[in-house]
C-alpha cells in the first residue's frame, strides 16, 4: 500500500497527524523600564518570549495577551516592530486578546496583531501622548529656598519644576509631544488600513472607548476571547505554548517571599504608584 493511502487509515493518521498549536505571549502591566527589581514591559524584557513563540516548529499562530494601560512609546514601537518582524519572517499569523486595558501604548501593542479582539468592557483606545509632572516654585519661595541651577547650553534647565514655566519651552515640549503623536497615528493608520470606521479627529483625539464601541469604530475587529475564538479557529484539540521568560535570579528570590510584608519591601513604592496612577486613568 502506498504511504498516502496509509496515512488516511484512522490509527496510522494519529501518528501523522498532529493536533494544531498556538503560541501564546503574555504583554501586560506598564510599558518602559521599572525599577531594579520590577522591570515594565521592554523590548528586552519580552525578546525571548517573543522568539520562542515566532520560531516554534508548525506553529499556527501567535496569540498576545494584552492587558496594558501604555507607558513609553519608545518601547511600545520597539516591541511591535519586533512583533512584525517575527511575525513576516516566520509567516507566522497574530492575533491580540485585549483584557481589562489596551490603551495608549497598549493599544499600539495591539495594532502588531493582524486581528484584535476584545471583551465587551475592555477599555481601548487612547491615542495620544501625555507629559505630566509639577512645579513648585511658589513653594520654595514660600520657605525661602533659592534654587541654583548652573547650565552650559541655555535649553538644558528646560521645565525645571522648582522654576517658572517659559512659553518657549512649553511650545518645544508640545512640538515633541505632537511628533510622537504623529508617529502614533501613523502606525495605526498602517495597521488598521481600510478598517477604520470613523473621522481621525475623533479616533485620535485621545478618547478611549468600551469594547463593543471600539469594534464599531474600527479599532478592533471582534468581541471574543482567547480560548472560544482558537478552538472555532484551530479547532477543539488546539494546543497552547505559553512562552516564557527565564525569570531574573532577584524576581526568583522575590517570589520566594511569602510573607506580604517581605515582598512590599523588595518591591519599591515608585514602582506600584506609577502603575496604580496609569490603570487608574481608565478607571481600572
Amino acid at each position: 500500500m502506498k504511504l498516502s493511502k496509509l496515512k488516511k487509515l484512522p490509527l496510522i493518521k494519529k501518528l501523522f497527524d498532529s493536533d494544531p498549536e498556538v503560541s501564546v505571549v503574555h504583554l501586560k502591566g506598564v510599558i518602559g523600564s521599572g525599577g531594579a527589581l520590577n522591570k515594565g514591559l521592554t523590548l528586552a524584557s519580552v525578546q525571548e518570549q517573543l522568539e520562542q513563540a515566532f520560531t516554534r516548529k508548525d506553529v499556527k499562530a501567535v496569540a498576545l495577551v494584552i492587558n496594558s494601560p501604555g507607558g513609553s512609546p519608545v518601547q511600545s514601537d520597539l516591541i511591535g516592530r519586533r512583533i512584525r518582524q517575527l511575525a513576516e519572517e516566520n509567516e507566522v499569523r497574530v492575533i491580540a486578546f485585549c483584557e481589562d486595558v489596551a490603551a495608549s501604548g497598549g493599544y499600539w501593542l495591539a495594532c502588531s496583531a493582524d486581528m484584535i479582539y476584545v471583551l465587551p468592557s475592555s477599555v481601548i483606545g487612547s491615542i495620544g501622548v501625555i507629559s505630566a509632572g509639577f512645579g513648585f516654585p511658589e513653594l520654595i519661595k514660600r520657605y525661602g529656598i533659592e534654587r541654583r541651577v548652573r547650565t552650559a547650553g541655555i535649553s538644558k534647565s528646560t521645565l525645571d519644576p522648582f522654576k517658572e514655566e517659559k512659553e518657549e519651552d512649553i511650545e518645544r515640549l508640545q512640538g515633541i509631544l505632537g511628533d510622537i503623536h504623529e508617529d502614533f497615528k501613523d502606525w495605526v493608520r498602517t495597521r488598521r488600513a481600510g478598517r477604520l470606521q470613523d473621522e481621525e479627529d475623533i479616533l485620535f483625539n485621545g478618547e478611549f472607548w468600551a469594547g463593543r464601541k471600539a469594534v464599531d469604530l474600527g479599532l478592533v475587529d471582534e468581541v471574543g476571547d482567547l480560548h472560544s475564538v482558537l478552538r472555532k479557529e484551530y479547532g477543539k484539540d488546539v494546543k497552547l505554548f505559553e512562552a516564557e521568560a527565564k525569570q531574573p535570579l532577584m524576581k526568583r528570590l522575590m517570589g520566594a517571599f511569602s510573607d506580604p510584608m517581605a515582598r512590599s519591601f523588595v518591591t519599591t513604592f515608585e514602582e506600584r504608584l506609577e502603575s496604580r496612577s496609569l490603570f487608574s486613568r481608565f478607571g481600572l
